[in-house]
């Protein structure tokens, strides 16, 4: 069984879509590879954030989230 295959949006190099391959269905595993590695997934303590800005991050959303309509 041949597996399908697909042409790479980024560098437009044709590869095949194996089972198992890091990364996303439309790139080659060249080009995939990176964007894995520097995902950070939006957490904000792996962005350097002091704790002073978390405090302020956390009071404004309890503002936002808990603030009384009159």
């Amino acid at each position: 069984m041949a597996f399908p295959v697909k042409t790479c949006v980024a560098c437009g190099e044709e590869f095949e879509l194996r089972p198992g391959k890091p990364g996303f269905a439309n790139r080659c595993p060249a080009c995939s590879e990176p964007d894995a590695a520097k995902d950070s997934g939006g957490n904000f303590r792996d962005s350097g954030a002091t704790k002073d800005q978390t405090a302020a991050r956390r009071t404004a959303m309890r503002d936002l989230l808990y603030r009384k309509d009159s």
